[in-house]
């Protein structure tokens, strides 16, 4: 049952547009180990502000 609560919270995730943090983890170590990984809540501003940032400071007009 876990594995279903885990694919389904995975989904709606990725409906909303809120990247994993164990899929960042695992893509780090696997391709850049070399450098420091974020925190969670780093993660989670870093990939906020990629996607509703920029110089209107996340505003469309």
């Amino acid at each position: 049952m876990s594995g279903l609560f885990t694919t389904l919270r995975r989904s709606l995730h990725l409906m909303v547009g809120l990247p994993d943090y164990e899929d960042y983890l695992a893509h780090m170590r696997a391709h850049h180990p070399e450098r420091p990984v974020m925190d969670r809540v780093a993660f989670f501003r870093d990939r906020q502000e990629a996607r509703y940032g920029g110089k209107n400071g996340g505003r469309c007009c």
